[in-house]
């Protein structure tokens, strides 16, 4: 059976409601792009960077639900 790579990324950004065009689109690249990079597993220091845009889109989505 195979595992997916980055899981742990792929199920944050699921918890947290993002998607991963928008992770893409705050790296400045396609979400084609960001889908093909999640394939292999990433350097921890690449995935801080994901973890910490993740968090970003997250609370910008949660303003905007306040308003």
């Amino acid at each position: 059976m195979r595992v997916k790579k980055n899981l742990q990324i792929r199920e944050y950004a699921k918890q947290k409601n993002v998607f991963l065009w928008e992770i893409g689109a705050e790296l400045g690249i396609n979400s084609c792009s960001i889908t093909r990079r999640l394939r292999q597993e990433l350097p921890n220091d690449q995935k801080k960077q994901i973890v910490q845009i993740i968090d970003k889109i997250a609370a910008e989505g949660a303003n905007e639900d306040a308003k």
